[in-house]
């Protein structure tokens, strides 16, 4: 039945306050324009709402019926507003990040945590995924932005990025394992040691498999994980070379060395990203605030 909501509206402040009066100075209309309202809904109900006599107005039985079916229904959508007005001043709503566990541990934390003291109304929601896997949860409108390892193929133009952090990759062994730390190597020299890496799921993968491909090289990885920190713990104990990006090596053991090079490694950066076609929330503007621009700026994918 195709009922305007504003006559509900009507309905629902006449029958909370028994009085035609009262509820148009409530809705800022007038008595007329109330009652006349009432009239076009029973109209189009085909039935009486409320018994009117000259003392007092009262609800019929299925006026009753009526109420108890709109109350709900007008205290969720007032809750909605309630909500949308908070999370505009930042004193409720919700901040939605998709980001792996290894960017998560070693960058977002201590801006997660200045957001929290500063907003600590606004509930944030991390989930985790490989930076691939993120981009499916960012078309999927499941979260607000994610971060990222740049380049991402799984990345197009309709995210909007901006780069927040370069950083270099590197390959990292066990000093009592392998005696390599005096040497330069060749990506040629790599393949005759066991590599660890992430799996093909990955950003770092992908990179990796990329760049050998460019120097007419097949890797084939030793072993193939989903944490950087299993990476490096058995690179540790000495089961293989692992490659890793430097900002993990903040808690990585001492006795892992960096591998050294005849050529150097492309650059990558972490980027934030956003669907540029989705509004953004207050938080999650407030979030990417955090974040100075680097020196490429912001840019399309």
């Amino acid at each position: 039945m195709d009922i305007n909501y504003e006559l509900y509206k009507v309905f629902y402040h006449v029958a909370h306050s028994l009085s035609f009066s009262e509820a148009s100075k409530q809705l800022f209309i007038s008595q007329s324009a109330v009652s006349q309202s009432i009239k076009v809904l029973e109209k189009k109900l085909n039935q009486n709402l409320f018994i009117r006599s000259t003392k007092r107005v009262q609800l019929t039985p299925e006026g009753e019926i009526l109420l108890r079916h709109i109350e709900p229904a007008i205290n969720l959508i007032q809750r909605g507003e309630s909500q949308i007005m908070e999370a505009s001043s930042l004193g409720g709503g919700q901040l939605r990040i998709g980001a792996s566990d290894m960017i998560c541990r070693y960058f977002l934390v201590p801006y997660l945590n200045r957001f929290h003291k500063e907003f600590p109304g606004v509930h944030i929601k991390v989930t985790n995924q490989t930076s691939i896997g993120c981009v499916d949860l960012l078309e999927n409108g499941q979260v607000d932005l994610i971060f990222s390892n740049y380049p991402n193929s799984r990345l197009r133009n309709s995210n909007s990025l901006k780069k927040i952090l370069d950083f270099q990759d590197v390959f990292v062994a066990s000093r009592d394992s392998f005696h390599l730390e005096n040497q330069k190597l060749s990506f040629q020299d790599l393949l005759e040691h066991p590599i660890l890496m992430l799996t093909k799921k990955s950003t770092t993968s992908e990179f990796l498999h990329n760049l050998f491909q460019q120097h007419q090289l097949d890797l084939v990885p030793e072993i193939e994980l989903s944490s950087n920190d299993l990476l490096l713990d058995l690179a540790a104990i000495g089961l293989g070379i692992a490659f890793v990006p430097d900002y993990c090596l903040k808690s990585a053991s001492p006795e892992l060395f960096p591998l050294t090079l005849t050529e150097e490694l492309p650059r990558r950066q972490l980027v934030i990203v956003h669907n540029e076609h989705l509004p953004l929330s207050s938080a999650a503007r407030e979030f990417i605030g955090f974040f100075a621009s680097s020196e490429q700026g912001e840019r399309k994918s």
